[in-house]
């Protein structure tokens, strides 16, 4: 039997990866594809990037690719971080409106990924469309509400020239900060000081310090600190402690200002925690978020995303399509059942 034709493809491109997926208009899941993060600037290798998952994941789909890539798909809607200001936004899906794969083509901030896989796939009474708030937090921290009535509001978003802070990159460095200073005895002592350098594979913070700036160690690797700090945390340590509650306050500040700028603060607001950081479900961080938003937004409801984030660009896809509530419900089942590391 042969596989139903794609009618959305899906693009996730986060800062360290990027997810592809593939889906026909009843819902079923035809294929994924994994692979390097975006750019950190706007270029064509945001376009090759999208085209290597595409070819792949059409192969292992099983599609014939004898025609090429044109008219795979009805509707492209691709989700892509560092992607921050509407001219970017524009300018990227002209790019891909180029390449003729779709006869549609969408480009939004990663974050409206997290908050579509994270909303209802019925829209509240009073409401057109699906809305709410949501943080996603992995390499790097970011926010976006959507009103009833359809109004956004969100951040630019670019670190810390635009008041960031946060992230598995925040963890990571605060990690280390807070690890040598302990060493070096400018702070004070915690766990921190051996379960980093462990980490790495070596016996003390200053030789992380060195390591990192060196080039033996990439910058990019002090995200992985980020389920580090969870384990220290969750065994008593107070240094720990206080870099998770930095972050639950962080991401409650941003989700409260954009709750308010969206006059919703009265509403029952769904507030969608997504991303790494996050999906990991870390009690104190979860609990600490929830506490601070609802002493704003009494009736916000949480809700903790552990599906890829693609599960929610896909589901823009086939709101796009005016697929049905069937399609939608068959998709997330699809994406319920994938190993988390796919």
């Amino acid at each position: 039997m042969s596989l139903p034709k794609p009618a959305v493809v899906a693009v996730d491109g986060g800062n360290s990866k990027t997810d592809l997926a593939l889906v026909a208009e009843d819902g079923t899941l035809l294929a994924t594809a994994r692979g390097p993060g975006m750019p950190q600037h706007l270029s064509d290798e945001n376009v090759q990037i999208i085209a290597d998952l595409l070819s792949a994941a059409a192969g292992t789909g099983g599609l014939d690719l004898e025609a090429g890539l044109a008219g795979i798909a009805t509707q492209l809607v691709a989700c892509v971080a560092n992607v921050d200001l509407p001219e970017d936004e524009r300018q990227l899906e002209r790019m891909l409106a180029e390449q003729g794969w779709t006869q549609s083509t969408v480009v939004a901030n990663d974050t409206y990924a997290v908050l579509r896989a994270g909303l209802d796939d019925v829209p509240a009474e009073g409401a057109d469309r699906p809305w709410g708030v949501a943080v996603t937090c992995g390499a790097g921290i970011n926010c976006v509400g959507v009103a009833p009535d359809g109004r956004t509001g969100g951040y630019l978003a670019l670190g810390t020239i635009t008041g960031d802070w946060g992230g598995g990159w925040g963890l990571g460095f605060a990690a280390q900060w807070h690890a040598i200073r302990t060493e070096d005895g400018r702070g004070p002592d915690t766990e921190l000081a051996r379960a980093v350098p462990a980490h790495f594979g070596l016996n003390t913070p200053t030789e992380v310090a060195v390591a990192l700036h060196k080039g033996q160690v990439a910058y990019d690797r002090i995200g992985e600190l980020a389920p580090v700090v969870f384990e220290v945390s969750d065994s008593g340590d107070p240094v720990a402690r206080k870099i998770i509650m930095k972050l639950a306050k962080e991401i409650s500040t941003m989700a409260i200002a954009v709750i308010k700028r969206l006059d919703l603060t009265s509403a029952a607001v769904p507030v969608v925690l997504g991303g790494g950081v996050l999906a990991a479900n870390n009690p104190l961080l979860i609990g600490a978020i929830s506490e601070r938003v609802s002493a704003v937004a009494s009736l916000a409801q949480f809700r903790v995303v552990e599906a890829i984030p693609v599960a929610g660009a896909a589901l823009m896809g086939l709101d796009r399509i005016g697929a049905p509530v069937s399609a939608t419900q068959q998709l997330r089942a699809a994406f319920a059942k994938l190993p988390a590391s796919v």
